[in-house]
């Protein structure tokens, strides 16, 4: 079974795994556990070109923002890779903003959890039943919608029994963010309103416009949610080159003092 918090640690160090009360302290970006293989590009691969000819190396112009909210934890795979974990297990609400470089097509995974309890399914010292709720937009145009896939794999308390609460679960794939991960089977997301979701103010004041709220069916008492989508193509329209060869051949530099700082000392 996938254990988010067992990765996490054998892969950046020891972070705390969330209390009966959620709190937990989680690194923004997890360091990824990554082999590398050097292989010849096929006959015929074309990458972006350089001044010189060769394959020239990404700029930050080459990446794509992406700005996520979650009620209330999430962790984002983008092609089978970790490229974000949300800094705050619990509360206050917050949104991760991320550059990204983009490659397609693109599978998107995410990990959406409400705070709960493992035992209940209820916070706030078991008082009461939270609910959830997602939305994610990333610069290329990329939003959530329902036309995502989405499965609850924590579900309670059951029949919202706060008197007797339990829940039902059933083990996370050990590959649930992989790219040829089987998910044919999965139903759609549903889409909620602001006004079911009740987001607080830092989602406001990031960009979402286009994206929508997305759970399960139940959005009170799926505690635990995967969502998967496969973006084909850039839905803005805009070519983008594809670095993904990147790591196996001599690649142009940047220019020259690219990375230089500006005249004046470091922004205050």
């Amino acid at each position: 079974m996938f254990d988010p918090f067992l990765f996490l640690s054998r892969c950046s160090g020891s972070p705390r795994r969330p209390g009966p009360g959620g709190r937990g302290r989680v690194p923004l970006i997890a360091g990824l556990c990554l082999s590398a293989v050097a292989v010849a590009l096929p006959a015929g691969a074309q990458g972006p070109a350089g001044p010189g000819g060769r394959i020239r190396k990404p700029q930050i112009t080459d990446t794509i923002r992406a700005n996520v909210y979650a009620d209330n934890w999430f962790m984002l795979y983008v092609n089978g890779e970790l490229v974000a974990v949300d800094s705050i297990a619990f509360i206050p609400h917050n949104v991760v903003s991320v550059d990204i470089l983009p490659r397609y097509p693109m599978t998107i995974a995410v990990m959406a959890r409400d705070n709960a309890d493992p035992k209940t399914g209820m916070e706030y010292a078991n008082s009461q039943i939270g609910d959830g709720g997602f939305i994610l937009k990333f610069a290329d145009g990329t939003v959530t919608d329902g036309s995502w896939k989405a499965r609850c794999f924590s579900h309670g308390p059951v029949a919202g029994d706060t008197r007797n609460p339990r829940i039902e679960s059933e083990p996370v794939p050990d590959n649930w963010f992989a790219v040829d991960f089987d998910d044919s089977g999965w139903k759609k997301a549903r889409e909620y309103s602001e006004q079911e979701i009740d987001p607080k103010k830092p989602f406001y004041e990031a960009d979402f416009r286009g994206a929508k709220f997305i759970w399960t069916d139940d959005v009170r008492l799926d505690n635990t949610v995967i969502f998967r989508r496969t973006v084909t193509a850039p839905p803005d329209g805009r070519p983008r080159p594809d670095f993904s060869r990147i790591n196996d051949v001599v690649p142009d530099g940047p220019p020259k003092g690219g990375g230089r700082r500006p005249p004046g000392g470091p922004p205050r």
